[in-house]
Protein backbone atom coordinates (compact mmCIF):
# COMPACT_ATOMS: atom_id res chain seq x y z
CA UNK A 1 0.00 0.00 0.00
CA UNK A 2 3.07 2.66 1.23
CA UNK A 3 4.78 1.51 -2.45
CA UNK A 4 1.32 2.50 -4.17
CA UNK A 5 0.93 5.70 -2.69
CA UNK A 6 4.24 6.52 -3.37
CA UNK A 7 4.00 5.84 -6.99
CA UNK A 8 0.91 8.26 -6.61
CA UNK A 9 2.60 10.84 -4.95
CA UNK A 10 6.03 11.08 -6.15
CA UNK A 11 6.51 9.27 -9.30
CA UNK A 12 6.75 9.68 -12.79
CA UNK A 13 4.68 7.92 -14.70
CA UNK A 14 1.87 9.39 -16.43
CA UNK A 15 -0.58 8.08 -13.70
CA UNK A 16 1.05 9.72 -11.05
CA UNK A 17 0.85 13.02 -13.05
CA UNK A 18 -2.56 12.50 -13.84
CA UNK A 19 -3.21 11.98 -9.98
CA UNK A 20 -1.12 15.43 -8.93
CA UNK A 21 -3.33 17.44 -11.46
CA UNK A 22 -6.32 16.12 -10.00
CA UNK A 23 -5.17 17.01 -6.54
CA UNK A 24 -4.03 20.52 -8.01
CA UNK A 25 -7.84 20.83 -9.24
CA UNK A 26 -9.14 19.93 -6.30
CA UNK A 27 -7.52 22.29 -4.27
CA UNK A 28 -9.04 25.06 -6.88
CA UNK A 29 -12.38 24.04 -7.01
CA UNK A 30 -11.77 24.09 -2.98
CA UNK A 31 -10.86 27.47 -2.63
CA UNK A 32 -13.77 28.58 -5.04
CA UNK A 33 -16.61 26.76 -2.99
CA UNK A 34 -14.96 28.28 0.16
CA UNK A 35 -15.35 31.96 -1.81
CA UNK A 36 -19.12 31.31 -3.09
CA UNK A 37 -20.44 30.25 -0.31
CA UNK A 38 -18.99 33.04 1.70
CA UNK A 39 -22.28 35.07 -0.05
CA UNK A 40 -24.57 32.71 1.18
CA UNK A 41 -26.54 32.09 4.61
CA UNK A 42 -25.54 27.90 5.75
CA UNK A 43 -27.36 25.52 4.10
CA UNK A 44 -27.95 21.72 4.69
CA UNK A 45 -26.32 20.96 1.69
CA UNK A 46 -23.23 23.16 2.16
CA UNK A 47 -23.06 21.24 5.35
CA UNK A 48 -22.77 18.34 3.77
CA UNK A 49 -20.42 19.56 0.57
CA UNK A 50 -18.10 20.78 3.68
CA UNK A 51 -18.15 17.70 4.83
CA UNK A 52 -17.09 15.97 2.07
CA UNK A 53 -14.34 17.99 1.41
CA UNK A 54 -13.77 17.31 5.13
CA UNK A 55 -13.10 13.66 4.20
CA UNK A 56 -11.05 14.02 1.37
CA UNK A 57 -8.35 16.68 2.81
CA UNK A 58 -8.01 13.91 5.45
CA UNK A 59 -7.73 11.31 2.83
CA UNK A 60 -5.00 13.51 1.14
CA UNK A 61 -2.95 14.08 4.77
CA UNK A 62 -3.16 10.60 5.87
CA UNK A 63 -1.43 9.31 2.52
CA UNK A 64 1.27 12.20 3.07
CA UNK A 65 1.76 11.39 6.38
CA UNK A 66 2.59 7.51 5.93
CA UNK A 67 5.11 8.41 3.18
CA UNK A 68 6.56 10.75 4.75
CA UNK A 69 9.94 9.87 5.47
CA UNK A 70 10.62 11.95 8.71
CA UNK A 71 7.82 12.03 10.23
CA UNK A 72 8.57 14.67 12.80
CA UNK A 73 9.54 17.32 10.48
CA UNK A 74 6.47 16.34 8.31
CA UNK A 75 4.22 18.00 11.38
CA UNK A 76 6.80 21.44 11.54
CA UNK A 77 5.78 22.09 7.57
CA UNK A 78 3.35 25.19 7.44
CA UNK A 79 0.83 23.55 4.58
CA UNK A 80 0.54 20.43 7.60
CA UNK A 81 -0.52 23.62 10.08
CA UNK A 82 -3.06 24.16 6.85
CA UNK A 83 -4.47 20.97 6.10
CA UNK A 84 -5.07 20.63 9.81
CA UNK A 85 -6.90 23.95 10.11
CA UNK A 86 -8.97 23.11 7.01
CA UNK A 87 -9.93 19.52 8.08
CA UNK A 88 -11.27 21.25 11.72
CA UNK A 89 -13.32 23.94 9.96
CA UNK A 90 -14.84 21.68 7.12
CA UNK A 91 -15.74 18.88 9.64
CA UNK A 92 -16.52 20.76 12.69
CA UNK A 93 -18.18 24.51 11.67
CA UNK A 94 -19.25 24.57 14.97
CA UNK A 95 -16.11 26.00 15.76
CA UNK A 96 -17.13 29.61 14.64
CA UNK A 97 -18.54 30.41 10.84
CA UNK A 98 -16.32 33.76 10.91
CA UNK A 99 -13.28 32.16 12.05
CA UNK A 100 -14.24 28.80 9.99
CA UNK A 101 -13.03 30.75 7.39
CA UNK A 102 -9.34 30.28 7.72
CA UNK A 103 -10.23 27.24 5.99
CA UNK A 104 -9.01 29.28 3.53
CA UNK A 105 -5.46 28.55 4.38
CA UNK A 106 -6.36 25.11 2.47
CA UNK A 107 -4.75 27.56 -0.51
CA UNK A 108 -1.49 26.38 1.06
CA UNK A 109 -1.98 23.08 0.14
CA UNK A 110 -0.92 25.20 -3.43
CA UNK A 111 2.87 25.29 -2.71
CA UNK A 112 2.92 21.74 -2.32
CA UNK A 113 1.88 21.79 -6.22
CA UNK A 114 5.21 23.28 -7.10
CA UNK A 115 6.59 19.71 -7.31
CA UNK A 116 5.20 19.64 -10.30
CA UNK A 117 7.13 22.17 -11.92
CA UNK A 118 9.09 20.15 -14.12
CA UNK A 119 6.16 18.37 -15.29
CA UNK A 120 4.15 21.31 -16.09
CA UNK A 121 7.31 22.89 -17.96
CA UNK A 122 7.55 19.32 -20.25
CA UNK A 123 3.59 19.64 -20.56
CA UNK A 124 2.69 23.27 -21.45
CA UNK A 125 4.80 25.88 -23.67
CA UNK A 126 2.83 28.93 -22.13
CA UNK A 127 3.95 28.19 -18.67
CA UNK A 128 7.84 27.38 -19.99
CA UNK A 129 8.18 30.50 -21.62
CA UNK A 130 6.64 32.55 -18.80
CA UNK A 131 7.46 30.41 -15.85
CA UNK A 132 8.68 32.95 -13.72
CA UNK A 133 5.89 35.18 -14.10
CA UNK A 134 3.01 32.59 -13.40
CA UNK A 135 5.17 32.05 -10.25
CA UNK A 136 4.85 35.50 -9.10
CA UNK A 137 1.12 35.43 -9.76
CA UNK A 138 0.71 32.51 -7.82
CA UNK A 139 2.48 33.87 -4.55
CA UNK A 140 0.62 36.90 -4.99
CA UNK A 141 -2.55 35.10 -5.23
CA UNK A 142 -2.00 32.87 -2.60
CA UNK A 143 -1.31 35.61 -0.35
CA UNK A 144 -4.46 37.47 -1.35
CA UNK A 145 -6.48 34.60 -0.17
CA UNK A 146 -4.81 34.23 2.84
CA UNK A 147 -4.70 37.67 3.93
CA UNK A 148 -8.39 37.98 2.73
CA UNK A 149 -9.55 34.82 4.39
CA UNK A 150 -7.94 36.59 7.86
CA UNK A 151 -9.67 39.90 7.03
CA UNK A 152 -13.05 38.44 6.94
CA UNK A 153 -12.50 35.56 9.66
CA UNK A 154 -11.57 38.41 11.91
CA UNK A 155 -13.98 41.35 11.13
CA UNK A 156 -17.17 39.45 9.73
CA UNK A 157 -19.67 40.25 12.26
CA UNK A 158 -17.63 42.64 14.03
CA UNK A 159 -17.08 45.42 11.50
CA UNK A 160 -20.21 46.65 9.11
CA UNK A 161 -17.34 48.10 6.79
CA UNK A 162 -16.91 44.03 6.08
CA UNK A 163 -20.44 41.91 5.06
CA UNK A 164 -18.85 39.14 2.60
CA UNK A 165 -15.76 37.85 1.42
CA UNK A 166 -15.96 40.74 -1.41
CA UNK A 167 -15.29 43.55 0.63
CA UNK A 168 -12.62 42.18 2.55
CA UNK A 169 -10.99 41.31 -0.81
CA UNK A 170 -11.98 44.89 -1.67
CA UNK A 171 -10.07 45.92 1.40
CA UNK A 172 -6.86 43.77 0.62
CA UNK A 173 -6.71 44.93 -2.73
CA UNK A 174 -6.49 48.54 -1.82
CA UNK A 175 -4.03 48.14 0.98
CA UNK A 176 -1.77 46.04 -1.31
CA UNK A 177 -1.73 48.53 -4.07
CA UNK A 178 -1.41 51.30 -1.50
CA UNK A 179 -4.92 53.31 -2.93
CA UNK A 180 -6.17 53.49 -0.25
CA UNK A 181 -9.62 54.85 -0.24
CA UNK A 182 -10.19 55.15 3.81
CA UNK A 183 -14.12 54.01 2.61
CA UNK A 184 -13.36 50.20 4.64
CA UNK A 185 -11.03 50.49 7.93
CA UNK A 186 -9.98 47.50 10.24
CA UNK A 187 -11.12 47.42 13.78
CA UNK A 188 -9.05 46.94 16.54
CA UNK A 189 -5.52 46.35 17.29
CA UNK A 190 -5.92 42.62 15.13
CA UNK A 191 -6.93 44.69 11.99
CA UNK A 192 -4.50 47.47 12.37
CA UNK A 193 -1.93 44.56 12.56
CA UNK A 194 -3.58 42.83 9.99
CA UNK A 195 -3.78 46.06 7.72
CA UNK A 196 0.81 46.13 8.19
CA UNK A 197 1.04 42.79 6.87
CA UNK A 198 -0.73 43.41 4.05
CA UNK A 199 0.74 46.74 3.48
CA UNK A 200 4.94 45.06 3.67
CA UNK A 201 4.64 41.43 2.49
CA UNK A 202 2.15 42.49 -0.18
CA UNK A 203 3.65 45.16 -1.70
CA UNK A 204 6.69 43.33 -1.76
CA UNK A 205 5.09 40.12 -3.64
CA UNK A 206 3.09 42.55 -5.99
CA UNK A 207 6.43 44.43 -6.96
CA UNK A 208 7.98 41.00 -7.63
CA UNK A 209 5.46 40.28 -9.94
CA UNK A 210 6.29 43.96 -11.76
CA UNK A 211 9.46 43.08 -12.16
CA UNK A 212 9.22 39.80 -13.72
CA UNK A 213 6.40 41.61 -15.80
CA UNK A 214 8.70 44.71 -17.36
CA UNK A 215 12.43 43.26 -17.32
CA UNK A 216 14.20 41.24 -19.65
CA UNK A 217 12.70 38.17 -20.59
CA UNK A 218 15.20 35.20 -18.97
CA UNK A 219 15.39 31.91 -20.53
CA UNK A 220 16.20 28.11 -19.15
CA UNK A 221 18.93 26.28 -19.90
CA UNK A 222 21.19 24.65 -17.22
CA UNK A 223 24.81 25.55 -17.80
CA UNK A 224 26.87 22.69 -17.92
CA UNK A 225 29.58 23.45 -15.80
CA UNK A 226 28.01 25.64 -12.81
CA UNK A 227 24.31 24.80 -13.12
CA UNK A 228 23.04 28.80 -13.73
CA UNK A 229 19.70 28.00 -14.82
CA UNK A 230 18.08 31.41 -16.03
CA UNK A 231 20.46 33.41 -19.19
CA UNK A 232 19.78 36.05 -21.01
CA UNK A 233 17.78 34.79 -24.23
CA UNK A 234 20.48 36.39 -26.52
CA UNK A 235 23.51 34.73 -24.23
CA UNK A 236 26.32 32.80 -25.95
CA UNK A 237 27.87 32.67 -22.78
CA UNK A 238 27.36 31.90 -18.67
CA UNK A 239 27.04 35.17 -16.92
CA UNK A 240 28.66 33.20 -13.59
CA UNK A 241 31.19 30.80 -15.15
CA UNK A 242 32.05 32.25 -18.96
CA UNK A 243 30.96 28.80 -20.09
CA UNK A 244 29.88 28.80 -23.68
CA UNK A 245 25.95 27.71 -23.51
CA UNK A 246 23.75 26.95 -26.37
CA UNK A 247 20.43 28.29 -25.90
CA UNK A 248 17.84 27.25 -28.50
CA UNK A 249 15.98 29.96 -29.82
CA UNK A 250 13.36 30.47 -33.14
CA UNK A 251 14.96 33.77 -33.57
CA UNK A 252 12.31 35.65 -31.71
CA UNK A 253 14.28 37.57 -29.29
Amino acid sequence: MLQRLRHFYEGDSRDAQIFRYAILVFDLMTIGFVIVTSFFARHDWIEVVDALIGLVIVADFTARFAIAGRKLKFWTRPATLADVVAMVSFLAPITGESFGFLRILRTLRLLHTYQLMARLRQDFTLFRKHEEIILAAINLGVFLFIMTGLIYATQYGHNADIRNYADALYFTVTTLTTTGFGDITLQGTTGRLLSVAVMIFGVTLFLRLAQVLFRPTKVRYECPKCGLSLHDADAVHCKHCGEVVHIDTEGLY
